[in-house]
């Protein structure tokens, strides 16, 4: 079953981020621009959890508490402020007003799924996510084998944060940058395991990089992947292929299904994960 989470949020980029990022660890996100449009969206739902800004152009924070703590169908569902107020009795006031719990801004993409799961069921959370049984013995969580260095070339901050919460945790070393001539110039001075770019950039194209990889002796042996999420045609797959991608991903990140990607690809070229080290030469 499906684990809802409602986002009430004025600003576009913070409710793209939000929404994105429990997008892309299994949850689905309701996404709400106002506190009016948060509230019918609320009672129309019914979801599993709310996080509610503060400041909002319509009715605010506060009095989105008190309509829906005021509501016998909605008082049970957890209610968050994630908000930037700072104050001294800030806190305070959030819980009073009916929050059941507060999250600070300006939010960090590598934490804030797990501060939003602490506010949700066991049963709730999806399983990519899903802590050890209760039963096992409180034993610190093991650190991954290191499985090598991955670049990272996108001009998203969203996917950059995304990608490399991801793959940090799974073993590898990240390499980010926002432009292709970072990324070549980080490609040449770093032994890579692998490369990961988006394929439409502002005024660049992952091909233009692709190919300009492909032509250094130096990294055409890299494997390369591309992944985007405003892939329009078939045509653009085929291209990025027939260029010598490795892989082609289409849609929004999906963890299990980008590192078994990876691996895949990895393993198609003979890389032993296990044993890479961060000095080893691809």
């Amino acid at each position: 079953m499906e684990t809802r989470i409602l986002v009430i949020e004025d600003h576009p980029d913070n409710l793209e981020l939000m929404g994105y990022l429990l997008q892309s660890f299994g949850y689905t996100p309701i996404l709400a621009g106002g506190g009016e449009e948060g509230c019918d969206a609320a009672r129309r739902e019914v979801p599993d959890l709310i996080l509610c800004d503060i400041h909002l152009p319509d009715i605010d924070g506060y009095e989105v508490a008190r309509r829906l703590k005021g509501d016998p169908a909605m008082r049970t569902i957890p209610l968050v402020a994630v908000t930037a107020l700072a104050m001294v009795g800030d806190r305070s006031k959030v819980l009073a007003s009916g929050f059941d719990g507060y999250l600070a801004k300006p939010i960090v993409p590598e934490t804030f799924v797990k501060q939003v799961e602490s506010f949700l069921r066991p049963d709730q959370l999806v399983p990519f996510q899903r802590p050890s049984p209760e039963d096992a013995p409180p034993t610190p969580a093991p650190t991954p084998p290191h499985k090598g260095v991955i670049l990272v070339v996108d001009d998203s901050p969203t996917n950059i944060a995304v990608m490399s919460n991801l793959l940090e945790s799974s073993g590898y070393d990240v390499i980010v940058a926002g432009k292709i001539k970072e990324g070549l110039k980080s490609a040449i001075t770093n032994s890579l395991t692998l490369i990961i770019t988006d394929v439409h950039f502002w005024n660049e194209s992952g091909f233009e990089f692709l190919k300009r990889v492909k032509a250094d002796p130096r990294l055409r042996g890299i494997p390369f992947v591309f992944h985007s999420v405003t892939l329009m045609w078939e045509r653009d797959r085929s291209r990025g292929l027939a260029l010598g991608a490795d892989e082609f991903l289409v849609g929004p990140i999906d963890p299990p299904a980008l590192l078994a990607a990876i691996e895949d690809v990895l393993s198609k070229h003979g890389t032993a994960i296990e044993d890479a080290s961060p000095g080893a030469t691809p």
